[in-house]
């Protein structure tokens, strides 16, 4: 089927009203099948690994990954060999938006376990029990739910705004349940095929691995974890110069080629001006900043038993990340407020007529009567949690709702019109204004903040996850739904990972080299800014925040002037800061290696650009999916392996 839309003009002239009903008659299916068994189990499984997939990655980059268009695809792959060995029959392009939608809720509902929550941990060095998180983050998926559909009918129904990772899922889904050509699938294809070679490379990284090849003299049949590998073991066979940079050795200053195979595909999935913005930042701070801030005394480095001094990404965060998130920091709160209009269309509007019912409608919509009770009943439990886990006073809790749905506003428009949740932005927002309300008190700064901001952006990406059964005439009221079993998939499976695998009891130990958690980080500095002041920071890290404060209005004032032309994006090289050079380096590559491939082969009707240009997204989730799923698989086997006392090798 094709995908029917308003045109400009019917969008302007229309009304609410006219326009559901030109919706139920020309693009709803009607009671097709939707949410069967199949894609509910599917779809719990898979955005249940695709959640751990998110987790991995934020605790190396600090952001999560949009799933909708791998789990579509992945569902797809999955469906169709089925029906070709004949055990299911006609799986519907309408079932495969439930599921994105289940996948998509557990994808990206387990942002507090790298950023706020991660922060709170880190901070007080307590261990939130498990069962405790769960309620946590299901009391703000479910929040997010209820404040999402009452603004679906404003963004989607009346003011039909783009949203556009959603409408690319939509115009996948029905691209591949067409069956109009064999390119339909190729997307399919190379997503798995990048998937198994991105997971055999991650095995060939394995230490175990590695030893067991070494056993049979096979140990070159494996990919180095790092390139430099070679060099230093030579250098320490034959006593070779050890490079450094004004005496600190590179690698202490995470200065070192690194084949991480997921950072790779994430950075084929940024493109080409994220990745060029962190590899500068990166070489500002590690090649410049770092190893004069640790001649100068202010990194301290971290004394071993053997009274050795090591510094390493802890050490060096401890000064650098006061100036990345300045940067980042008036980058995106400039960024935000320099479109005024969006905060005006916010509010604009509310209160129109038939916004509030659609009488068309009312037999599919989710009732609003669901949110109008649902809120008030919702929010309550969250404020309750929050002082019952953190300490919150009451009456900050309570103020903390109201500002969920002015931040929910903010974040849709944003999101509708660049699939961009500025919820880094939200929280620091949030952050500033109880460091107002209660100075000095870090726990009710980054809990309160952490419900604001968590609840707006998981809502904003709600709303877009329901565009694409807009798109193709879904149920809605199955999708809000499916966004609930989705986000308790997440919650199980991450928690079920995040635990024994990450944090280990030992919040102090959560960030490390491997994993830097830099959303984490930021939150944390931004919280202990707020509550202690800067007297406690060395004067440079106070001038590295003053600098990179200003450098970052500059650099997003240049961007804007230019009408986004400027190639350098001010919170990537803020970002680098909080990150490994190593990490940096590898999302460079994979930014690089498909912009490279485009230049080199431009023509659309070049088997290159056909192949790998056209379908760069599809290539990348699969390599991001198979290394993260693979990498955390081998840390279970791990973990096990120790708890039971069995020797691997």
């Amino acid at each position: 089927m094709a995908i029917h839309q308003l045109t400009d003009e019917q969008i302007r002239s229309m009304s609410v009203a006219e326009k559901d009903r030109w919706w139920l008659e020309n693009v709803y299916q009607g009671d097709v099948p939707q949410m069967t068994v199949r894609v509910v189990i599917m779809g719990f499984i898979l955005g249940g690994l695709l959640s751990i997939q998110n987790l991995y990655v934020g605790a190396k980059s600090g952001w999560s990954l949009g799933v909708a268009i791998t789990s579509v695809i992945m569902a797809f792959v999955f469906f169709k060999a089925l029906e070709a060995i004949r055990l299911i029959r006609n799986y519907h392009v309408l079932e495969s938006n439930i599921l994105q939608s289940i996948a998509c809720s557990a994808g990206y509902m387990n942002g507090p376990l790298i950023a706020s929550m991660a922060a709170y941990m880190i901070i007080t060095n307590t261990v939130i029990a498990w069962w405790q998180m769960i309620m946590w983050l299901m009391g703000l998926a479910v929040l997010g739910v209820l404040f999402a559909f009452p603004l679906k009918r404003r963004f989607i129904n009346e003011d039909q705004l783009p949203f556009p990772e959603g409408r690319a899922a939509g115009v996948v889904m029905e691209t591949l349940h067409s069956g109009q050509s064999g390119k339909s699938v190729l997307p399919a294809k190379l997503l798995v095929i990048f998937t198994v070679l991105a997971g055999l490379a991650k095995f060939t990284q394995w230490e175990v691995y590695h030893e067991w090849m070494n056993k049979i003299r096979l140990g070159f049949l494996r990919i180095p974890e790092f390139l430099d590998e070679w060099y230093y073991n030579l250098a320490a066979k034959f006593g070779w110069w050890a490079p450094n940079l004004w005496g600190t050795p590179l690698r202490e200053l995470t200065i070192r080629p690194e084949v991480d195979i997921a950072m790779f595909g994430a950075g084929g999935l940024m493109g080409i001006r994220t990745g060029v913005s962190l590899m500068i930042g990166a070489v500002i701070n590690y090649f410049i900043l770092a190893p004069w801030m640790i001649q100068r005394g202010d990194i301290k480095p971290m004394i071993d038993a053997a009274g050795v001094p090591h510094y390493g990404l802890r050490q060096i965060t401890t000064w650098a990340l006061w100036g990345g998130v300045a940067m980042m920091t008036t980058a995106s709160l400039l960024s935000f407020f320099a479109k005024p209009q969006t905060l005006v269309s916010a509010f604009r509007g509310l209160s129109r007529r038939g916004q509030r019912t659609v009488d068309c409608l009312r037999h599919i919509e989710l009732p609003l009567w669901v949110s109008i009770i649902g809120v008030p009943l919702v929010g309550a439990y969250m404020v309750w949690i929050a002082n019952w886990l953190f300490g919150v006073e009451i009456w900050l809790g309570i103020v903390a709702i109201p500002m969920v749905f002015v931040f929910t506003l903010i974040g849709v428009n944003s999101t509708a019109l660049t699939s961009i949740t500025p919820t880094g932005a939200l929280g620091k927002l949030t952050q500033l204004a109880y460091g107002v309300l209660a100075p000095g008190n870090i726990t009710t700064n980054i809990a309160t903040a952490g419900i604001a901001a968590e609840v707006a952006g998981g809502a904003s990406n709600l709303i877009q996850n329901i565009k694409p059964g807009y798109m193709l005439g879904g149920k809605p009221r199955l999708q809000a739904l499916g966004h609930l079993i989705g986000a308790f998939s997440g919650a199980i499976f991450s928690v079920a990972v995040f635990y024994p695998l990450f944090l280990r009891n030992n919040p102090a130990g959560l960030i490390s080299d491997q994993y830097p958690y830099p959303a984490a980080t930021v939150w944390r500095a931004v919280a202990e800014i707020l509550t202690k002041g800067l007297s406690q920071l060395p004067w440079t890290a106070v001038v590295g925040a003053a600098v990179g404060a200003g450098l970052g209005i500059i650099l997003e004032l240049i961007r804007i002037l230019t009408k986004n032309r400027f190639p350098i994006s001010p919170v990537g090289i803020g970002l680098a800061f909080v990150i490994t050079f190593q990490t940096c380096l590898a999302m460079f590559m994979g930014s690089f290696v498909f912009w490279l491939l485009g230049k080199i082969w431009p023509k659309p009707q070049q088997r290159v650009n056909e192949v790998f240009v056209q379908n760069q997204e599809s290539i990348c989730a699969g390599i991001v999916a198979g290394a993260a799923l693979i990498g955390v698989a081998l840390m279970a086997v791990e973990v096990i392996a120790e708890r039971m006392h069995v020797q691997l090798y």
